[in-house]
């Protein structure tokens, strides 16, 4: 029998999931890297395992691997996508699912679509982290075309920067330089933000460790973030991704950022052949 793995994706946020709730997994990253070549693996924006929680008041703990091997702390993608397995697995309309960046409470909506609480947005320049201390709405850090951006933890590091047409700059150039500036010592994650109204942003990403992605949740909540703070848009707005559109209020009472959008299973299999996990142990 090979390991079993369902395919999800949240807005063509695409992820590989495995339960490891009842057996330990330990992943090698040259198998985590295997599987997410998308010619000779399966290819996913992020692995996702689930796991039993340390904390009580979670249902599970999600792990969370780049094609790269690296772990990150958030996913708000990947977050809706759990949340609804865990929520149809119980038979319940809401679950708390335990991150390296916290807590982070879901429910289902009336119409299928699920909400994420993710948190505070977390704006202070050691909070990112930054290299040095700035004004986190104004970071003094420029490529080519890309200056004058935001910075904005939601789980994991972002920096946003606001374009005029964020379809015509070159991000898969831009990208990567951007991601290990110097003022970026655990990279970050680079959004482009256009804004269309007062309630619309259209946004694309490139993930740390990932690339281009066609949605990102962790990224939208900054770039709504970012947008509200330079008073480009309302606390509720729609931000417009290559995959489709997302949700976003920035709760002025607690300062929580709340994430609605749907989620999709695609497939399910398992790793067997050159993927078994025992040839990378």
């Amino acid at each position: 029998m090979g390991l079993p793995f369902l395919k999800m994706h949240g807005l063509g946020n695409d992820f590989v999931v495995l339960e490891g709730r009842r057996a330990l997994l330990e992943l090698p990253g040259d198998w985590i890297r295997a599987v997410g070549d998308r010619r000779t693996g399966v290819g996913f924006d992020q692995l996702i395992v689930m796991e039993p929680p340390s904390d009580g008041r979670a249902d599970l703990f999600m792990r969370i691997f780049n094609p790269d091997g690296s772990e990150s702390g958030a996913c708000g993608n990947a977050t809706r996508c759990i949340a609804h397995l865990a929520m149809q697995a119980e038979g319940r309309g809401s679950v708390t699912i335990e991150t390296l960046a916290g807590l982070l409470e879901a429910v289902r909506g009336e119409t299928g679509l699920i909400t994420v609480d993710m948190g505070p947005a977390r704006l202070d320049w050691a909070q990112i982290p930054l290299a040095e201390a700035c004004d986190t709405l104004h970071v003094p850090m420029t490529v080519g075309p890309l200056s004058d951006g935001v910075a904005t933890n939601m789980g994991n590091p972002h920096i946003t920067f606001f374009v005029s047409d964020a379809e015509a700059v070159d991000l898969a150039a831009l990208g990567p330089i951007t991601e290990h500036h110097p003022m970026l010592p655990q990279r970050a994650n680079i959004g482009l933000v256009s804004v269309r109204a007062r309630d619309h942003i259209r946004f694309r990403v490139w993930e740390r460790g990932a690339g281009i992605t066609r949605a990102c949740g962790s990224g939208a909540c900054a770039a709504a973030v970012a947008s509200i703070r330079r008073g480009l848009t309302d606390r509720c707005l729609k931000v417009s991704m290559d995959g489709g559109d997302l949700t976003l209020d920035w709760r002025e009472s607690d300062g929580h950022v709340l994430m609605t959008g749907p989620v999709s299973t695609s497939f399910v299999g398992e790793f067997a052949g050159d993927l078994a996990l025992e040839r990378f142990s």
